[in-house]
């Protein structure tokens, strides 16, 4: 499963030829949780309420790149780029 991103231990991924709706996974402290990128809400799973904050405001800043990015790991031959962390 790609890393697409890191930040404040938060680790970001995406699997290739992943089932709708496009979405990505955040990991925290060992707790992982399915993220849609539409809406930046969790699809399944859990992370603490301060790490979801995180992932959230990232999400609006990189909705437009996750979904290329989830559109490009759906090809034959997957594609991805990195994203830059929250600062």
């Amino acid at each position: 499963m790609p890393e697409i991103s890191r930040f404040y231990g938060i680790i970001i991924r995406m699997h290739a030829q992943d089932h709708p709706p496009p979405h990505f996974h955040a990991d925290y402290g060992g707790q992982m949780a399915q993220i849609d990128i539409h809406t930046a809400e969790i699809l399944e799973g859990s992370l603490p309420r301060r790490a979801l904050r995180l992932v959230q405001d990232w999400t609006e800043v990189h909705r437009q790149e996750l979904l290329e990015n989830f559109t490009g790991l759906q090809l034959d031959t997957p594609r991805y780029r990195k994203i830059e962390p929250l600062s």
